[in-house]
């Protein structure tokens, strides 16, 4: 805490917004520290979406018809988009736990009394959950490598899908702030953080070609964002499972990637300020 008193005394230049950048950057550094000094915090969030690859390639894989093809390599390519989007989606569950325990646990009486921008503690804390999303992401890139999946693209194509789902995450950990603004216990944001996760994410494209569900749940499917970046990323990588679908976000899978991800920033970075600075009035 005084790395962060120190320099929150420190009076800033460039104003307001360089002040918050400032202010931002300081508090995520904290947050990063305190994920070093809690190793097994960043071990468990790895083992799950390693779990996934595994389970969904050999369990599945060779079940599933993708493009006419039962093959199991075929799945696994399919597959992996839907599991680096899963994965950066749920981190949104731990965002939400880390906000309230620090709300449950007084830090925001702290920062209160200190000359920071109020917004600088929820974007800091996100920007530390983005760097921890993005480690996840490499190791289970190199993962997916090893159990078969591949890109079939270029290297920018291919970083640019990784690029979208790093968004996407960053997106939704400010749903998962405004979940551990709304609770007053981190048990809760957890679970409120993985209740609308699960048919977000599987209601969608990610697990199943959505043309096979009946055509209620395939247009839900196919207009949810989740499975907006997921098209993305199987267009982005060269992967199979490119959509039939004619609705509009199918058909502009990265448009419709990058055009939700700004809404849902929008809209839930504003709703999670004012629970912040109403909790901390």
């Amino acid at each position: 805490m005084s790395a962060v008193t120190d320099a929150v005394r420190v009076t800033p230049s460039g104003g307001r917004v360089g002040q918050s950048i400032r202010d931002s950057l300081v508090v995520a550094k904290r947050n990063l520290i305190r994920m070093i000094r809690i190793p097994e915090v960043v071990i468990f969030g790895l083992i799950q979406p390693i779990m996934f690859v595994v389970l969904f390639s050999y369990v599945f894989g060779g079940s599933m018809d993708i493009g006419g093809s039962t093959s199991p390599e075929v799945y696994r390519e399919f597959l992996m988009a839907g599991i680096f989007a899963q994965t950066v989606t749920f981190a949104t569950a731990g965002a939400g736990a880390g906000i309230a325990e620090d709300m449950h646990k007084g830090l925001v009486d702290r920062f209160r009394s200190l000359p920071m921008a109020r917004g600088a503690v929820l974007t800091g804390r996100t920007l530390a959950d983005l760097v921890q999303t993005a480690l996840t992401l490499l190791v289970l890139a190199v993962v997916a490598l090893l159990v078969g999946w591949r890109t079939h693209t270029s290297a920018g194509e291919v970083l640019g899908a990784f690029g979208l789902l790093l968004l996407t995450g960053y997106a939704f950990t400010w749903i998962g702030a405004v979940i551990g603004l709304s609770v007053r216990t981190p048990e809760a944001a957890t679970s409120g953080g993985l209740v609308w996760l699960f048919p977000v994410t599987f209601v969608s494209n990610a697990f199943v070609d959505s043309s096979n569900m009946t055509p209620w749940l395939r247009h839900i499917a196919d207009w949810n964002p989740f499975s907006a970046t997921v098209q993305a990323c199987r267009e982005l990588f060269g992967n199979p499972g490119v959509s039939t679908s004619d609705a509009w976000p199918m058909q502009h899978a990265v448009w419709a990637s990058l055009i939700y991800s700004v809404l849902i920033i929008a809209v839930f970075r504003t709703l999670a300020v004012r629970k912040y600075r109403s909790a901390a009035a």
